[in-house]
């Protein structure tokens, strides 16, 4: 099991689900994790957060106050790793699709991860444990999905985003990978699920279950660790077998 003591970063959207579980993972293996949300606090009824989450109010797209608290991070010790995990979607149809709603799925989803990787990347490539970047894809960046098409759009960015870093920084002390999830519960799933969609999403795959999100923290740890420095430019599903799912 990694170690991950000494190392700090941030984790983006980390008020439920995804970013909740990931930053009290990464915690849990002795991390120091700044888990940025809007409200700066976990969303009722949670468990309380692991020893060494320190939650931060801010706004994954307001670029000088992130850029701030990367600077904060870095002056305290070092800024070691960045998940890039906020997102948000709307369910309509393509023909129908508000165009401020397209825009603003695409802010946070692929603008926020870029702009965020570009204010990190001074302080990552000065990491002595190598700097990584971990943003979460998912499996709508491998397959079609009605109703969701701008989310999907700004899931495909993610994976070019991914590699062309990876590829750019490669020499710079740091690693970029992202991680597709299958289904797990969040809130953001929970504004597209219906009960027809939810029996056709657990037939389409083999487990024929949801997913936990800490499955999705112990990627994360693992990316984020010694294990995988030599691992960059890589989207991992984790699924339940969905993508490999034949006829």
């Amino acid at each position: 099991m990694d170690d991950l003591h000494g190392r700090a970063g941030v984790v983006t959207g980390a008020s439920s689900g995804i970013g909740f579980a990931i930053a009290n993972t990464l915690a849990e293996r002795g991390a120091t994790v700044y888990a940025v949300s809007r409200s700066g606090a976990p969303k009722a009824g949670l468990p309380a957060s692991a020893d060494g989450v320190i939650h931060v109010q801010a706004d994954a797209t307001d670029y000088p106050s992130m850029g701030t608290l990367f600077k904060k991070i870095a002056g305290a010790g070092s800024l070691d790793f960045l998940v890039n995990n906020a997102g948000r979607t709307m369910k309509a149809r393509a023909e129908e699709f508000p165009a401020d709603e397209f825009n603003a799925i695409l802010e946070l989803n692929v603008t926020s991860p870029f702009r965020l990787s570009q204010l990190a990347y001074p302080y990552l490539k000065r990491s002595v444990h190598k700097g990584r970047i971990v943003t979460i894809s998912s499996m709508a960046a491998h397959l079609g999905f009605s109703e969701v098409v701008p989310y999907s759009i700004s899931k495909s960015a993610v994976l070019g985003l991914t590699r062309g870093l990876a590829v750019e920084w490669a020499q710079d002390n740091i690693c970029v990978n992202s991680i597709a999830p299958g289904w797990f519960p969040s809130e953001m799933s929970k504004q597209v699920m219906t009960p027809e969609r939810t029996a056709a999403i657990l037939a389409r795959m083999p487990v024929h279950s949801f997913g936990d999100t800490r499955d999705l923290g112990e990627m994360a740890a693992f990316l984020i660790g010694d294990a995988a420095s030599y691992i960059t430019g890589q989207d991992f599903a984790v699924d339940g077998g969905a993508l490999a799912y034949g006829f």
